[in-house]
């Protein structure tokens, strides 16, 4: 894979928008700083329309209406209608509270495609105390309940930290007995509310790799789709191991290539993926605080296609430290978001990743 050359600039395959900070749960995580008001600084549903129809003329891709809560907002629906008319794949991330019956009913009818609920535990008490509020555990699951009734297909999404690494076999275990299609882990980013928590609860070294490794293996008999994000390392593993197991003369299952269970490559953040905040300003990602511009100043095509930010990311040789030397760079990129949080520099060497690289190998003595 070359990287990117200026007039080449490559489609978004995932635009995460996030619609208010508004939120009801205060969880230790969030990227967003939620609070329970509607920001004054939201876009407002005529400036909501506008960004919709600008993105759709990359359709189709998928639009993740996120937040804060998405349902805090009272036009989220009318939103996902518009985009759905316009031949974007909708998605909807929340936290599975505000779902019930009626609430499972509207989703339907806007035609949303998928909707991921986060479970950060595998009991009420661990879940519980990382969403800040009893009870969201119990209201998440009778959430995930009510969609499945009405056929809307589920994905759990699960931070992975040092409060639930080791229940991962379990929170898998739950999203099979409730039906989920997908599970989805995400590996703490610290940034926003994460910075508080980043030095006693992210996971590194050995354990990220063992988990990964965990991972890839439970991708294969799960029985869902499986996915990493915010941890780029899984894209060199998925590698090796798949070149270990042709090595032996076991059968390898071909990859997805499209669609929600896609497989692509770690970091897309400028290149396949980028985030809209609540005030209408875009970001590679969600953890990633660098405007590439302004919605309510810029187009959405000309932000994408000529913000310098983005043409940095879509460089891998620009990639710095072991990252740049890495045989792996062009799968994995390194995460440019936990780069920039921890070192500044968002084209600095991935900060967690515990591969030497052949390239940073010392020749052996002859």
């Amino acid at each position: 894979m070359e990287a990117i050359t200026k007039g080449q600039e490559p489609r978004p395959r995932l635009v995460f928008w996030e619609l208010t900070t508004g939120c009801n749960l205060r969880c230790i995580h969030c990227r967003a700083s939620a609070t329970e008001l509607m920001s004054p600084n939201d876009l407002s549903y005529q400036e909501c329309c506008q960004v919709v129809d600008q993105i759709a003329e990359y359709a189709p891709l998928i639009l993740v209406l996120s937040g804060g809560e998405p349902l805090w907002r009272r036009d989220v629906f009318d939103i996902a209608k518009r985009a759905v008319r316009q031949n974007l794949r909708v998605a909807l991330a929340t936290n599975g509270t505000l779902i019930d019956e009626a609430m499972a009913e509207r989703i339907k009818d806007a035609g949303i495609a998928r909707v991921s609920i986060s479970l950060d535990g595998a009991d009420r008490a661990t879940h519980d105390a990382f969403r800040g509020e009893v009870g969201a555990f119990d209201a998440a699951i009778a959430g995930l309940k009510h969609l499945k009734a009405l056929g809307i297909s589920t994905q759990i999404n699960t931070s992975v930290a040092q409060h639930n690494v080791d229940q991962l076999p379990e929170i898998l275990k739950l999203a099979q007995g409730l039906g989920a299609d997908a599970f989805h882990i995400f590996l703490l980013v610290p940034v926003g509310c994460g910075l508080t928590i980043a030095e006693d609860q992210t996971i590194r070294g050995d354990k990220y790799e063992e988990v990964l490794n965990w991972f890839y293996e439970r991708s294969l008999d799960s029985g869902l789709e499986l996915k990493a994000t915010c941890a780029p390392h899984y894209y060199r593993i998925l590698r090796q191991r798949r070149a270990e197991a042709r090595r032996a003369g076991q059968a390898v299952p071909e990859l997805a290539t499209h669609g929600m269970h896609a497989t692509t490559r770690g970091c897309l953040a400028g290149s396949g993926v980028c985030f809209i905040s609540h005030e209408g300003k875009v970001y590679p990602c969600g953890y990633l605080p660098l405007s590439a511009g302004d919605l309510k100043k810029e187009k959405f095509r000309d932000i994408w296609e000529k913000a310098e930010v983005f043409e940095a990311l879509r460089d891998p040789n620009r990639l710095e430290g072991k990252c740049g030397l890495c045989e792996f760079r062009f799968v994995c990129l390194g995460c440019r978001a936990r780069a920039y949080g921890m070192t500044g520099d968002y084209l600095a060497e991935e900060p967690f990743c515990i591969y030497q690289p052949r390239g940073a190998q010392p020749e052996a003595s002859l």
